[in-house]
């Protein structure tokens, strides 16, 4: 499916490049009318990231996601600096239909194999963030990419499917925000290597000549945030893309 993100700094809905907050951009657009727009067009699910949260777990916008969740009916998920079993029992408890898990998985798979057991496969996204190392394998990344994990993206994987796990979020950090296309040969590998997960693919998508190839991998779904802000196609366009491919 199309997966339309919004992500959030300070109530406001923003980009960064490359993950750096140095480099932000923020669109005038409220984020629950952006959101509603995605909704009325057909999406069914929507990806909200707490960039406050991701920083700073303390500064979650926690009433400000409520209140977004609140106002649609489609189904959302959401990340951004969750660390315990409380943040995400906070996130469900607010409405949200899953909550993504980023570094954690990396650094205690048994932790987030046990909130996998706990709340169940398809209340949880995890996030893993990679680049390709000299062997153009994919190694997975942390602290908003800024450090290596030393571990391969396999690796990490391998702790958390013993415990259900069914959703997982790719991006390619050289790719995202920079709208020069996804990496069409690491979603290949990944649908390949792991036909029983859904998989979301993230990172570069910038025309819907891009969707159609992703379609063709039989991905799970696709983020969708900056070109969607910029207007280079809108998002009935892309659903049809999507369901013509």
């Amino acid at each position: 499916m199309i997966i339309p993100a919004v992500d959030l700094i300070n109530g406001q809905v923003v980009r960064l490049a490359q993950g750096d907050f140095a480099a932000v951009t923020t669109f005038d657009q409220d984020p629950l009318t952006q959101l509603q727009a995605y909704e009325k067009a057909g999406s069914q699910l929507l990806h909200l990231v707490d960039l406050d949260g991701a920083r700073d777990p303390a500064c979650r916008q926690l009433k400000t996601l409520e209140r977004l969740v609140s106002g649609l009916s489609a189904p959302v998920q959401v990340g951004g600096g969750v660390r315990s079993r409380q943040d995400v029992q906070a996130l469900l408890d607010a409405g949200v239909a899953r909550v993504v898990v980023g570094s954690l998985a990396v650094t205690d798979p048994a932790l987030v194999a046990g909130w996998l057991e706990h709340f169940g496969a398809d209340r949880l996204t995890v996030a893993l963030d990679v680049r390709l190392n000299r062997q153009y394998e994919p190694e997975v990344v942390m602290q908003g990419w800024q450090q290596g994990s030393g571990q391969q993206l396999d690796a990490v994987i391998a702790p958390l499917l013993s415990a259900g796990l069914a959703h997982v979020l790719c991006t390619d950090i050289a790719r995202d925000g920079m709208l020069t296309g996804p990496n069409i040969v690491l979603y290949h590998w990944l649908t390949k290597r792991y036909p029983g997960l859904v998989w979301q693919a993230s990172g570069g998508v910038a025309s819907l000549k891009d969707l159609w190839a992703l379609r063709h991998l039989k991905i799970g779904g696709v983020i969708i945030g900056k070109a969607l802000l910029e207007g280079r196609f809108t998002m009935e366009e892309a659903l049809a893309c999507w369901q013509n491919a």
